[in-house]
């Protein structure tokens, strides 16, 4: 199939490229080539390339900025989104967009997890941004999946597991407070970029949910992965209320992948074992990357 992706560049659009690009024809696109929020320009490209498939990856997902930065979110999140089923509608394409579950409020007591069927009802600007993107995607026509997924991390960009590996290299003996009361399910980007091929594959249509099973807390996440780095670490747990944030975060943010398991097609595995594998993988980059990272902000004399 000719595959068309957008955001390419992006951490989970880079996994995409390298787990689609053995068996399908892939066209990475990303700015300043092509902005997703221009909807000529989108139009001029899908009907330029007439992939078969579109894959949208693009988002702003800065969470907090999104709080000061209304119109730049909905357009990146809800309108661009618009204008690439209007594009797939117009070139009988099918699109496969990018979710979150920013889309639920998160008060549903841990571990009971949100289902495709649960009602959404977001509590920040990033959440409703990309609500009304799927409604967008919804009510445009055209051919769809939509699949949320969760609490992402990968070899490639900025996220939370490097953020804490930078930390823990730079002052081993510190304390780092990290919330324990938020729940979700820690989700490999290139797990989730075999599980988006899979659903491209079947041409499954319609709302997936598409996390790592299990869950754990941003602690757990923390301890989990720095623990397999084997890198020295002093966590302590700490509440919301103590780490204030612009944008409010969802206390639960576990999905069940329901949709997929009902058609045998779930590729996800247990976080704790992604985390490993990955660990296993790269530990050696993740290492360097945080290194290099530290001495580029620390001032030289």
């Amino acid at each position: 199939m000719k595959i068309l992706i957008t955001g390419a560049n992006g951490q989970l659009g880079r996994d995409c490229q390298a787990a689609l690009q053995p068996n399908h024809a892939v066209i990475a696109t990303d700015l300043p080539e092509f902005d997703v929020t221009d909807g000529g320009q989108v139009h001029r490209q899908i009907a330029a390339h007439r992939p078969e498939v579109i894959l949208n990856c693009a988002a702003f997902t800065r969470v907090d900025d999104c709080e000061t930065k209304k119109d730049l979110a909905f357009r990146a999140n809800a309108e661009a989104p618009n204008f690439l089923a209007q594009a797939a509608r117009a070139t009988n394409a099918r699109l496969v967009h990018l979710s979150t579950d920013y889309v639920f409020d998160g008060m549903r007591t841990p571990p009971q997890p949100y289902t495709e069927d649960d009602a959404p009802r977001p509590v920040s600007v990033y959440g409703a941004s990309k609500l009304a993107g799927e409604e967008a995607v919804r009510a445009s026509g055209a051919r769809f999946a939509i699949v949320r997924t969760a609490w992402l991390y990968g070899r490639y960009g900025g996220n939370f597991p490097k953020t804490m590996l930078r930390l823990a290299l730079q002052q081993p003996e510190r304390e780092l407070r990290v919330i324990n009361e938020q729940w979700g399910s820690p989700t490999w980007s290139w797990r989730l970029a075999e599980q988006i091929k899979v659903v491209i594959e079947t041409r499954a249509e319609g709302l997936f949910h598409a996390t790592a099973e299990g869950c754990t807390t941003w602690h757990g996440f923390a301890t989990a992965f720095l623990q397999a780095m084997n890198v020295p670490h002093r966590l302590v747990p700490c509440r919301t209320v103590d780490y204030p944030t612009p944008a409010r975060r969802p206390g639960n943010s576990i999905l069940d992948n329901r949709q997929l398991k009902a058609a045998g097609w779930n590729v996800m595995r247990p976080w704790a074992a992604d985390v490993a594998e990955f660990v296993a993988r790269y530990r050696d980059e993740l290492l360097e990357e945080a290194r290099s990272a530290w001495a580029t902000a620390v001032p030289h004399r």
